[in-house]
């Protein structure tokens, strides 16, 4: 077709988007005192009409060029609070600093992979039936791949309204967590919680992962700083031993609870008894077979942030109605978990939780990543870097911050995604651009955001 050569450069500018959005309009870059017409640009001789722009969806399922990006965005927003950069002081690195997993709780017994003391599931000597008649273990040996792992053993002994609720609250237990992290670091100074902020300030940046059970944990960095944020040192006497158990101490107390629902009482949240807390350490260092460098701690947050419920068999949409739920391709436990977050979202005492809104994430209505305000750079910040340097590169080398010149768009939106055709080609620029990357890396010695396992 006339103008295909044209879209393929349109299409490799935007690293094979898998669903881009496609616009109209033009550019026009003007002298700001003389308004002399310095470089004009239109999609007017554009095949179509339109130009294709980056979807910029962080979920690998939906996007892997754009997740790519925001994958990238994470590791250095989270690496800048490690070793500094982005505006963030390198003095950082020397700063007491935890690298932090919290788990639920367990909600019932699902199958799982072969573990380091026992290649069998759940091996049970005397065997033994549930309540439902259900054996209560498991002799055989599952994989990684195998479907039946994260699985109920038996269904109808999970508890599955905990486990909604649970991802219903999980947000507000990690912001009680941090609220407890300064209460005890503030006792552990002798000092009142009100006058911490004057000593020192806690950062954090955490992502939530979902487990093959489709319940989610939390991998966190903790830091802590001088008053004044990153440039300031912290004060002697908070070492990263001292910060190891106040932590633990916060994540042990921490609980919130859920409204009061006829029939199901009030939930107590806690975090499952599963915590790991490792100092992080500038240098290689192993702790339970765990790299904690800065490096790998970055890289391991940054990989999870494109993930999403749709890694356990879930959907990445929302649900407007129960009778979807029995239609979509899911596996069984995770059609328990909609259903269970579409009846109870029927109850008005538990309508804050906002069940049926979120009922395609199983409950839980967090961010996938969050961070405190002072812990490094933002993605907002990021992204206006990335998009000045392509304003400059498409208005021939105009910097679009420079005063003396005058920027004036109209743009409009046409449509959205590729034809079947286009997204073959389109998958076919990503991987070859994804695949330069990776030789790139390899020749560079680089370490990639996904090599941390």
């Amino acid at each position: 077709m006339p103008g295909f050569r044209r879209w393929l450069d349109q299409i490799h500018n935007i690293g094979g988007c898998a669903d881009p959005i496609y616009l109209t309009g033009r550019t026009i870059t003007r002298d700001a005192v003389t308004g002399a017409v310095i470089g004009i640009y239109s999609t007017a001789d554009e095949p179509g009409g339109v130009l294709a722009v980056r979807c910029g969806n962080r979920r690998e399922s939906r996007c892997v060029p754009c997740s790519r990006i925001h994958t990238g965005d994470t590791f250095h927003l989270v690496r800048a609070g490690l070793l500094g950069g982005k505006e963030v002081p390198s003095s950082v690195a020397g700063h007491p600093r935890l690298f932090v997993t919290l788990t639920a709780p367990g909600f019932g017994a699902v199958h799982r992979v072969a573990s380091a003391r026992d290649d069998r599931c759940r091996p049970r000597r005397d065997g033994g039936e549930c309540f439902h008649g259900q054996p209560i273990g498991c002799n055989q040996v599952h994989s990684e791949a195998d479907p039946r792992v994260g699985q109920p053993i038996c269904p109808r002994c999970y508890d599955y309204a905990a486990h909604v609720l649970w991802h219903a609250k999980a947000g507000a237990l990690w912001n009680r967590t941090t609220i407890l992290i300064r209460r005890h670091l503030a006792a552990a100074l002798g000092i009142r919680q009100r006058a911490l902020n004057s000593h020192l300030r806690v950062s954090f940046a955490k992502v939530a992962e979902y487990q093959k059970r489709g319940a989610i944990h939390l991998h966190a960095v903790v830091r802590v700083d001088g008053p004044s944020g990153p440039e300031d040192t912290p004060p002697s006497e908070v070492t990263a031993d001292v910060l190891e158990i106040v932590v633990q101490s916060a994540v042990e107390a921490a609980e919130v609870r859920t409204p009061y629902a006829p029939g199901l009482g009030e939930h107590v949240i806690r975090w499952g008894a599963q915590i790991d807390i490792h100092a992080i350490h500038g240098v290689h260092s192993e702790a339970d077979g765990v790299a904690v460098t800065d490096e790998a701690v970055a890289a391991y947050i940054a990989k999870y942030v494109s993930k999403s419920v749709g890694e356990v068999g879930g959907t990445d949409r929302r649900i407007t109605s129960a009778d979807e739920i029995s239609r979509l391709r899911v596996s069984p436990h995770v059609r328990a978990l909609m259903g269970t977050c579409w009846r109870l979202g029927g109850i008005v005492e538990l309508a804050p939780l906002r069940l049926r809104l979120w009922a395609h994430a199983l409950g839980y209505r967090g961010h996938v990543l969050t961070k405190s305000r002072h812990y490094s750079t933002t993605y907002e910040r990021l992204r206006a870097v990335r998009a000045a340097y392509r304003k400059a590169k498409s208005a021939g080398g105009v910097d679009p911050s420079d005063t003396s010149t005058e920027v004036e768009s109209a743009w409009r939106y046409v449509r959205s995604g590729h034809t079947p055709a286009e997204a073959e080609i389109a998958a076919g620029i990503a991987e070859d651009l994804e695949s330069a990357r990776t030789i790139g890396m390899e020749e560079r010695g680089e370490l990639s955001w996904g090599d941390t396992d």
